[in-house]
C-alpha cells in the first residue's frame, strides 16, 4: 500500500432517510431463494436433499451390518459397514457446508465401493 492510498478517505456510503427501500431488499432476498421454473433447485434445497439421502443411506448401512453381523460375525463386515456409515456421516457434513456436489460424489462412490467390497470380498 502506498503513501498516497494511506491518505485518501474511503467514500461514505448516501444517507437516505427511506426505510422502504431496504424492506423491499430483504423481500427480494427472499424471492432469490425460491427456484424459479425450470431452473432446478436451489443451493439450499440442494443441501437439505443430501442431508436426507446420506442420513437415509446411514440407517440403511445400520441395518444391514446388524443383519450381516447376524449371519456371519467378522471384522470385515464391520470394516466394510463402519466405513459406508462414517462416509454418509462426512457426505451429511459436507452438505451443510455446503459442498453438496463434492458429496453426492464421494456418496456415490463410497457406496458402490462397499457394495463391491461386500460381493467381492466378504463370504
Amino acid at each position: 500500500m502506498s503513501a498516497s492510498d494511506r491518505d485518501t478517505p474511503a467514500p461514505e456510503a448516501p444517507a437516505t432517510d427511506e426505510p422502504d427501500e431496504v424492506l423491499e431488499e430483504d423481500e427480494e432476498d427472499e424471492e432469490d431463494e425460491e427456484a424459479a421454473p425450470g431452473e432446478g433447485m436451489t443451493p439450499k434445497q440442494a443441501r437439505r436433499l443430501r442431508v436426507a439421502a446420506a442420513s437415509v443411506l446411514l440407517v440403511v448401512m445400520g441395518v444391514i451390518l446388524v443383519i450381516r453381523l447376524a449371519s456371519r460375525t467378522s471384522v470385515l463386515v464391520v470394516g466394510v459397514y463402519g466405513l459406508a456409515m462414517i462416509l454418509c456421516g462426512v457426505v451429511i457434513e459436507l452438505s451443510r457446508n455446503g459442498r453438496t456436489r463434492l458429496g453426492t460424489w464421494l456418496l456415490a462412490g463410497g457406496l458402490a465401493a462397499a457394495l463391491a467390497l461386500d460381493w467381492l470380498v466378504l463370504p
